[in-house]
């Protein structure tokens, strides 16, 4: 039961990683991409690190793969929030395509 779990797991993680990099080259603008980057590919490689942990024997190699996870959770939404940051700065980002709320002192209303 476990390697069919195990299996099922990596292959659902390896299509989330499909659909992330199909993502990557089919959307047009740089957010769009950055989004396909980071939220699909995050979510597949710990869908494959679970199958890979059902897999593993030795603390050892589940200490490894509990690492990986960390690492990538802590690292891939600060480095899409810089992408991110730096490309609207420098007017890569096409601001009229962005949607912003509104507050209520924005539209003159009293709060």
């Amino acid at each position: 039961m476990i390697d069919v779990l195990s299996g099922a797991l990596l292959i659902l993680g390896s299509s989330f990683a499909l659909v992330a990099a199909i993502g990557i080259v089919r959307f047009p603008e740089l957010l769009s991409r950055m989004h396909a980057a980071t939220k699909p590919q995050t979510l597949g490689l710990l869908l494959i690190l679970a199958g890979l942990g059902l897999q593993a024997e030795d603390l050892g190699d589940l200490t490894i793969i509990v690492v990986v996870a960390l690492f990538q959770l802590l690292t891939a939404p600060v480095s899409a929030h810089m992408v991110g940051r730096a490309a609207f700065r420098t007017a890569l980002v096409d601001k009229d395509r962005l949607a912003t709320v509104e507050t209520p002192a924005e539209r003159g209303e009293q709060p």
